[in-house]
């Protein structure tokens, strides 16, 4: 049928007419890893004609990105951002002008909440029997509960800034749906595309649907917050230490409001991970650019750190750090150093980026735990060494300057 709907596009060759539905769903009934080899190959024909294919820019350029996330283990490129096909997802980024950072702020709030969403909506397909995807080892209705439940836990803060949160009226399954449904009310058409284009599954695992979402709102938690801390650094040198106080702040809440993630995740059968985890080789968290650019932008990473694997799975973060541009962590030490802090304000600020990095270092503490427990001692995906890889980084510090608060609740 894809092949089909394929051959009858290649006589029009409009980017906005391609038949998406039909190839995504051909992804989706067998996984990505095991897609025919006849799809692949008019798939590959049509990207590298593209310059032919008429249409908007915007529209060309969504086929080409999809392309190249759905190619990536034909090409021999397959890796972490391909996998959760990052580069269709409209992350905040470092290298766009906000005239506001409330635009970013709502960006991240917009896409966050549109994965939650989506991730809840497929838990209460299947659970209905709705939908026929990713059939294989479904959780039950408890799991399914639980998810539903963390979901909404997740996307609370950043749901009731967009004024979308549903009423709290006793039955959980009923605000989830209510949460969909509102969601649903919102989206453009261009959201819709993204977030069924986003979705590439490796294999026809249940949750494999639910780990790629969560991974892509810590990408976006991450890339937002890559944003704030830069906006703070710029405060810091220009003398704002008040503007600077609420962008760490701002920072602070959203990775901590993030974090119901982790349980939600803990949620995922180990055996279903184990199983589509076999088809993921190649693709490893440690090339996360988004945490990347965070950690660096909180202080300038050990030599031995820029010169380790995890620096040079992302070499143009790599690049950016040798270039050696401000720090929060430089930045504050020499604001205090030289004057332009007085002791109240720098007493504040050390408070607010302890907070931070104990936030953090919680956060890793729990992907550590986590991978343990999905893991064991086994060997990690594509670059790294796994369980121990982990161990090894989750004391590296935040801050140089200061030393971490104890986690508060709610942080583990």
């Amino acid at each position: 049928m894809e092949v089909e709907s394929l051959a009858n596009w290649l006589s029009i060759r409009d980017s906005d007419t391609f038949p998406y539905p039909a190839v995504i769903d051909e992804y989706l009934r067998v996984g990505k890893h095991f897609v025919p080899t006849e799809l692949l190959d008019m798939l590959a024909n049509i990207r590298s004609t593209i310059s032919d294919v008429r249409g908007s820019s915007a529209s060309v350029r969504l086929l080409q990105r999809f392309l190249d996330a759905a190619l990536d283990k034909r090409d021999g490129r397959y890796d972490y951002p391909s996998y959760l096909a990052l580069g269709l997802l409209p992350l905040p980024a470092l290298d766009e002008s906000y005239a506001d950072l409330s635009a970013a702020q709502r960006q991240y709030d917009r896409i966050f909440v549109h994965l939650i969403a989506d991730l809840v909506r497929f838990e209460l397909d299947a659970a209905c029997a709705r939908t026929n995807l990713l059939p294989e080892m479904r959780p039950d209705l408890a799991t399914t509960i639980k998810r539903c439940r963390l979901g909404l836990i997740a996307a609370r803060s950043a749901t009731t800034r967009l004024g979308l949160m549903p009423e709290a009226v006793g039955d959980l399954l009923l605000e989830a749906r209510e949460f969909c449904s509102n969601i649903d009310a919102t989206l453009s058409r261009q959201e819709r595309d993204t977030l069924r284009l986003s979705m590439l599954p490796v294999y026809i695992i249940h949750d494999e649907h639910m780990f790629i979402r969560v991974l892509q709102a810590f990408e976006a938690t991450f890339a937002v917050l890559a944003v704030q801390l830069s906006d703070a650094i710029s405060a810091l040198t220009a003398g704002r230490s008040d503007l600077a106080l609420a962008r760490i702040q701002a920072a602070q809440k959203v990775l901590h409001d993030a974090a119901p993630l982790f349980s939600l995740l803990g949620t995922m059968q180990v055996e279903a991970f184990r199983t589509f985890r076999t088809y993921t080789e190649g693709a490893s968290a440690i090339q996360s650019r988004n945490y990347k650019l965070v950690e660096s932008v909180c202080r300038q990473p050990d030599p031995e750190r820029v010169d380790s694997i995890a620096y040079h799975s992302v070499p143009e973060v790599r690049e950016r750090v040798l270039a050696g541009p401000p720090t929060l962590n430089g930045e504050f030490e020499t604001a205090r150093a030289g004057g332009r802090l007085n002791a109240a304000d720098a007493r504040v600020l050390e408070l607010a980026m302890r907070q931070l990095a104990s936030t953090l270092l919680q956060w890793r503490r729990t992907h550590y735990r986590l991978a343990v427990r999905m893991l064991g001692e086994r060997s990690g995906t594509g670059y790294t060494q796994g369980t121990p890889y982990l161990k090894a980084v989750q004391t590296i510090p935040v801050f140089p300057v200061t030393t971490p608060c104890p986690s508060g609740p709610g942080e583990s």
